[in-house]
């Protein structure tokens, strides 16, 4: 299995706890992504060995993350997003499957910068209680209902920088569903760098530069919700480039 593999070209790096990765929270940050295949992860893991540690939790170092991502019934965050507004938000529920963690967490993108707040829940609700409603519309300032719309799940691994302020996701699995339709990214990978300036002097910066990949700006909801939802509810012909480029890497194809 892909997740074995992984796990085992892992083994040489220093481990660290939740405990130790509370000093790059990075609550207020910007944001890099890139996306690549499969077939070049094991090159990139390596060349990360020096510089990074990685987060281990439960004796995993590729733990599994579980998210219910919610909108309006317009799916305004979805067009805020497609149409590049500059003040946007993501809301969703994210469980941290292996520690045991569930959180209603905000994402609000304004000026480049991400700024992400949360509350701690016991579990991702099948529907909206009060007091998750009156945090939503705390932030947002909006009296809007918001209802769930899709799932999505993957397995992540957290490095963090042993010198920098800057903490690097590897997410891969990266899974979509609701009701009946499911969509798999089985030989994605999707890189996010996180700093609290930005920075291409990072060790992972230039490597990509090295191998070729450019940042690429893209979103897990705003994919998922193309790949469930098609043109049903939306239109989305400002992402159809970065959705074939996707589907090509995931095929190998680039």
């Amino acid at each position: 299995m892909l997740t074995e593999k992984i796990n085992s070209s892992l083994l040489h790096f220093d481990p660290i706890d939740l405990i130790e990765m509370d000093r790059v929270k990075l609550m207020n940050r910007v944001d890099t992504k890139f996306a690549f295949s499969v077939t070049a992860l094991f090159e990139i893991i390596s060349a990360l060995q020096s510089d990074y540690s990685i987060l281990e939790i439960e004796n995993t170092r590729c733990p599994l993350y579980e998210s219910l991502y919610l909108d309006d019934a317009n799916f305004t965050f979805f067009k805020d997003h497609h149409n590049g507004r500059a003040n946007r938000f993501k809301v969703r529920f994210r469980k941290y499957v292996e520690s045991n963690l569930t959180f209603l967490e905000i994402k609000q993108k304004i000026k480049g910068r991400t700024h992400k707040r949360r509350i701690k829940v016991d579990r991702i609700p099948t529907s909206m209680r009060t007091e998750h409603a009156d945090f939503i519309r705390s932030i947002l300032k909006s009296e809007r209902d918001f209802l769930p719309v899709i799932w999505n799940s993957f397995n992540r691994m957290t490095f963090v920088h042993k010198k920098e302020n800057e903490r690097l996701t590897l997410d891969f699995n990266v899974s979509f569903k609701w009701e009946n339709s499911t969509h798999t990214f089985e030989n994605l990978v999707i890189a996010e760098l996180k700093q609290e300036n930005i920075s291409r002097n990072s060790t992972f910066f230039q490597l990509m530069k090295q191998l070729q990949i450019r940042p690429y700006r893209l979103s897990k909801y705003c994919i998922g919700s193309i790949q469930i939802y098609g043109n049903k509810h939306f239109k989305y012909n400002n992402f159809k480039k970065k959705l074939i480029q996707l589907q090509k890497i995931n095929s190998h194809a680039a």
